[in-house]
């Protein structure tokens, strides 16, 4: 992989981590972001690379060039990547990150009952 990298990493068969992604897509004014599913063979390699758990899928990962970021980081991270307006959200990083990453963990354990989940990667 090249130097300048940007990549997001998501739960494959999360159908609100799929939405994420499609509104990445939909928003982005450059094609700036890969998407890999934790779950493939290049998702597991990342991961491995970065020494992150392999089996830990309850968080998206935003790669950044050789930074990695978890959870609301990861996802703030990458809206400020995204330009426009929603570089705004950034201003979010000011609330500590264990404040951040709680409210996010209590979303992630409940996703796919709230929003279900695919059989398979749409990507």
């Amino acid at each position: 992989m090249s130097n300048q990298r940007h990549i997001i990493m998501y739960d494959a068969i999360c159908n609100l981590c799929s939405r994420l992604v499609q509104f990445i897509i939909k928003k982005e004014k450059k094609t700036l972001f890969v998407f890999l599913p934790l779950q493939s063979p290049e998702g597991q390699s990342l991961l491995i690379e970065f020494g992150l758990p392999t089996d830990d899928i309850d968080s998206v990962v935003y790669v950044r060039n050789d930074t990695y970021y978890l959870k609301s980081s990861a996802i703030l991270n990458a809206l400020k990547e995204l330009g426009g307006l929603w570089k705004l959200c950034y201003v979010f990083i000011i609330i500590p990150g264990f404040f951040r990453d709680y409210i996010y963990k209590i979303i992630s354990r409940k996703r796919y009952k709230i929003f279900g989940k695919q059989d398979t990667c749409k990507y």
